[in-house]
């Protein structure tokens, strides 16, 4: 293993420029990732801020008692679905109305709005189907007169997401594999750089372990370092929109972590197919 370490460092030694355009290449196809990241980041919370606005209005009986708001209160919250409840009176849905519809404050001089309950859901409860069974389930007391979500709004707010999921998902197998085809490009070049000293190690007797383990720590170290100069160049490009364009959120540190990880493991994935495949050529040709 210390064998091993020594000839991967000897790499960066012997050929520091083409070690530092691997490394570069690598940064920068791991930075378009990271872009792509901060992007599916920032709709995902987008559309978490747009999810908390849902709610459910369950509209009350004129002259419903204190007690019986108090009892549906107290039921409503009790539904596992339901994060929040709260009572609108009549007199505060009016004032509400007027400070939001301001420039409609002259149609509310006369209006009586009815009571109502706001009721929230809890994170991961918010698609349709969740939604409308709840809805059902409030309409179902004697006290409550009529019950309004915004069907329509809260399904296309669910395909919107699934959608966004979908996409992310397959756009990161995608940056994922060509990180992992240009790791093994330049990989490739070193096993065809050392092809004689590679043919003198096989009769020599060197094992195929022996002869792949540096080339797999190389791959590695060149996708810790290029994830790390990715991590700076997403950071950089995050502030430079947050200060030009509109705030956006960036990574939390374990995030970048796992980011930089992620990018060692590409490295070792693909030193581990590119050696594979071009040690048998170069052993094959020997």
């Amino acid at each position: 293993m210390r064998l091993a370490w020594r000839e991967a460092l000897l790499a960066f030694r012997r050929a520091p420029l083409m070690s530092m355009l691997g490394v570069l290449t690598i940064a920068f196809s791991l930075f378009a990732f990271g872009l792509f990241g901060l992007v599916a980041l920032n709709i995902r919370d987008a559309l978490r801020a747009v999810e908390d606005r849902v709610e459910i209005r369950a509209f009350l009986v004129d002259g419903t008692s204190e007690d019986a708001i108090a009892a549906l209160l107290g039921a409503v919250a009790a539904f596992p679905e339901v994060s929040d409840v709260g009572y609108v009176s009549p007199d505060s849905a009016l004032a509400r109305s007027r400070e939001e519809l301001a420039e409609f404050s002259d149609v509310f001089d006369a209006a009586v709005l009815p009571g109502s309950l706001e009721i929230r859901l809890r994170e991961g409860q918010r698609d349709p189907a969740q939604v409308q069974a709840v809805a059902d389930r409030v309409g179902t007391f004697p006290a409550v007169d009529d019950v309004r979500f915004g069907r329509d709004w809260v399904e296309k707010l669910y395909r919107v997401r699934t959608l966004a999921v979908g996409a992310g998902l397959g756009l990161g197998v995608v940056f994922a594999l060509v990180a992992v085809i240009i790791i093994g490009s330049t990989i490739r070049m070193a096993v065809l750089a050392r092809a004689r000293e590679i043919e003198i190690m096989r009769l020599v007797g060197a094992t195929n372990g022996f002869v792949r383990l540096p080339f797999l720590i190389e791959g590695a170290l060149k996708g810790l370092l290029g994830g790390v100069c990715a991590a700076l160049l997403t950071w950089g490009a995050n502030r430079v929109i947050s200060q030009s364009l509109f705030e956006t959120s960036f990574f939390t540190p374990s995030q970048v972590t796992l980011g930089i990880v992620a990018g060692g493991v590409l490295g070792l994935l693909g030193s581990f197919l590119s050696v594979g495949r071009h040690l048998r050529a170069v052993w094959r040709d020997a």
